[in-house]
């Protein structure tokens, strides 16, 4: 894989030559940084050159290996799982993506909103459907068994890993299944307007 590993360093010496470039032209030091698309190239970038060091010590510990050695594996782990950020660059060259981005932070505060009551009704359904279930169904063991089903049920999901074997238990599960339903497709709505509203500004920019 010699040839692969010489194409990545193209690649990177690419991307770190143009983050330079734009590192020393940018007005002003602190915008550079409060640039998102700066911060992700260079999340993108830095996970080779930590590589090269961490991999580079470990050669030359190779005969004497200590704990220092394991953690320095470790975080050569982390830093190639952290090569999955380079995705993230392709969002720069589509504007699609950045007007999503876009309806997104437009969105928050309703995008809080369905978290909370997501939280609410997943704690609330999957208490009780514990305390219906948990004596004659071993799969409710727990209250965070009830909330993982709860969860599922609401998103509409339904992985059927966990299911009510009651009967009450399943009046309560078509409940929640059928609250699911309005329970997605209100923010839905909201949404769907704030991405209207952000893509007619953007096209009255152009």
């Amino acid at each position: 894989y010699n040839y692969l590993f010489g194409l990545n360093v193209l690649v990177i010496a690419f991307f770190t030559t143009d983050l330079l470039i734009r590192f020393v032209t940018w007005p002003g030091l602190l915008n550079f940084w409060k640039n998102l698309f700066n911060i992700l190239d260079i999340l993108s970038i830095l996970p080779f050159y930590v590589s090269l060091l961490a991999e580079a010590f470990e050669d030359e510990n190779a005969d004497n290996p200590t704990e220092h050695e394991h953690k320095s594996y470790v975080v050569l782990r982390v830093c190639r799982i952290f090569r999955i950020v380079r995705v993230f660059k392709f969002i720069r060259h589509s504007q699609d993506l950045i007007m999503i981005i876009k309806v997104v932070g437009h969105a928050k505060k309703e995008l809080c909103l369905l978290v909370l009551l997501l939280f609410i009704f997943s704690v609330s359904f999957g208490s009780l459907m514990y305390y219906i279930e948990h004596q004659k169904n071993n799969q409710f063991s727990t209250i965070m068994q009830g909330c993982w089903w709860a969860i599922v049920t609401i998103t509409t999901i339904g992985y059927g890993d966990i299911a009510p074997q009651t009967w009450l238990g399943k009046v309560v599960g078509s409940l929640v299944l059928t609250m699911g339903i309005v329970f997605l497709a209100l923010p839905m709505t909201i949404i769907v307007g704030k991405f209207s509203t952000v893509y007619e500004k953007e096209k009255g920019k152009e």
